[in-house]
């Protein structure tokens, strides 16, 4: 009969019945949500539209652009001065309408930085006075107008080079900030893993050390233990009932924080599912690197930034002198009509060139301290970039080194976890045939408990250390392919 009660009481202390729950979660599960909905993946994707839109404003630079503008109508009635043959001034009245037109198509060159224009115009005038009723018509059917500074910087040029660049840095950025999300939502997810195998564990304890409490009462009436360790049995007892109302408070905050970081209900419970297992990798730093300086937006940034560091040089040797072409070539045409205006009789020629110089005399060393000061800022730039480059590859490689070593560390701790659940078993069933003292068990208990929380925090270690490696390189070393989106079809929803 002894041994019957033995057996049951060890059963209903090693039985572990988890808090109901409304939604069951895996941490894959947990990373979609969040990379759809968190507030942390809105912000990345705003920032990505704002980058397409930037392109896409760049790209419409490079084409033909269309305008049309014009006066419907301008009407004047007014007094004004007018000088007279003997260079006297006297007030004339002005009463007209008119009314003009114009078509222009524009396109820049990007070879040369220049801007071409082809253009048609109209004009309408009349005089509402009694004298002279007959409406006037000029028309400009067709101008062809160049503008091509000499010697200035070839701004077009420049973003050609830059800006493509850019959108590619703001594409990569995007997929590591997703990366990141994933990054936030596994420290949420193992850390509402932990509160709640931590309540788990306050639950059983508590519930073992009120049953064990109950025997050392029976026991210490047999005379079989002293009244020390009875009293060592009811503070233990007090001490999981507190340690309990402790991880339920902590866990309702997790839970408070995972939830809210997804943008779930307030009223939604949830249960973390601990991942089964992680991929079995061995990653090279080398090829770590290969991923991360081709595909991370570190690396595009380094190219952008030296590149802007030469257009801004570029710029202050093109302000030392300026040199600006204009010449424009078309047909003049007018007459008392509309249709007048396009014969080939009323039209004439119309040509104007214009080139426009200014060379500074004496500026006292302004332009060309200008020129000093933004090479020494690319000196700088260059250096700093030189130090960025050597702490990214430093964190590349000890980063890599932290994923290694823990997948060691991750089997370590699953084995200990289970040796330590066992060894907490066999000291219930040797403490209640008295083999054992309520030290030993409570050593067992503290590392059974020590055991699961470092299982858990070590494989939250792995995960975090591999997606921290996949938003560095923007590869997935397990799938073996590169992480990818599509970005029109993103920047559109």
């Amino acid at each position: 009969m002894k041994q019957q009660t033995i057996i049951a009481l060890f059963v209903c202390l090693t039985n572990i019945t988890p808090s109901a729950a409304q939604r069951k979660m895996t941490l894959d599960e947990a990373i979609r949500i969040a990379q759809v909905q968190s507030v942390d993946a809105a912000v990345a994707l705003n920032e990505l539209k704002t980058a397409y839109w930037e392109y896409r404003t760049y790209k419409a630079d490079l084409l033909p652009e269309i305008n049309f503008s014009g006066t419907l109508p301008s009407y004047n009635k007014s007094y004004n001065s007018y000088q007279q043959e003997d260079g006297t001034y006297t007030f004339v009245r002005n009463n007209r309408l008119g009314l003009n037109g114009s078509l222009s198509v524009n396109q820049n060159i990007w070879l040369t930085g220049g801007t071409l224009s082809l253009q048609s115009s109209l004009d309408y005038m009349k005089q509402l006075n009694e004298q002279s009723a007959d409406p006037n018509f000029m028309s400009v059917p067709v101008t062809l107008t160049l503008n091509q500074p000499i010697f200035g910087v070839n701004n077009i040029k420049w973003k050609r080079r830059i800006e493509p660049i850019r959108y590619r840095e703001a594409k990569a950025a995007f997929i590591s900030a997703t990366e990141e999300v994933t990054m936030t939502t596994i420290t949420h997810f193992f850390n509402l893993l932990q509160a709640q195998n931590n309540v788990v564990i306050a639950r059983q304890n508590k519930e073992n050390a009120d049953q064990l409490y109950k025997v050392a009462q029976a026991k210490r009436k047999m005379g079989q233990i002293s009244e020390n360790e009875l009293l060592q049995l009811k503070l233990k007892a007090l001490q999981a009932k507190a340690t309990v109302t402790e991880s339920e408070s902590n866990l309702n905050a997790n839970m408070f924080q995972l939830r809210s970081f997804l943008g779930l209900d307030e009223k939604e419970t949830i249960e973390p599912i601990m991942p089964e297992s992680a991929p079995d990798l061995h990653l090279n730093y080398d090829m770590v690197l290969e991923k991360a300086l081709t595909n991370n937006s570190f690396a595009l940034s380094i190219r952008r930034q030296q590149m802007e560091a030469d257009y801004n040089v570029a710029t202050a040797k093109g302000n030392l002198r300026s040199v600006n072409l204009f010449a424009s070539v078309g047909l003049t045409g007018k007459g008392r009509n509309f249709t007048e205006t396009y014969r080939n009789e009323y039209l004439k020629d119309n040509q104007v060139i214009e080139v426009g110089v200014q060379i500074p005399i004496l500026d006292w060393g302004k332009r060309r301290g200008k020129v000093k000061v933004a090479e020494s800022n690319r000196e700088v730039i260059a250096s700093r970039l030189k130090q960025e480059q050597m702490n990214f590859n430093q964190n590349i490689f000890l980063l890599v080194e932290h994923f290694n070593n823990q997948a060691e560390q991750l089997h370590i701790a699953r084995e200990a976890d289970l040796i330590a659940q066992q060894r907490y078993k066999t000291s219930i069933e040797t403490f209640l045939i008295g083999k054992i003292n309520t030290l030993d068990l409570n050593d067992a208990q503290t590392s059974k408990d020590e055991a699961r929380q470092k299982h858990i925090s070590e494989l939250y270690l792995y995960w975090y250390y591999y997606y921290q490696i996949r938003s560095l390189t923007l590869y997935d070393f397990s799938a073996g392919t590169t992480l990818d989106a599509e970005f029109e079809k993103i920047v559109r929803q």
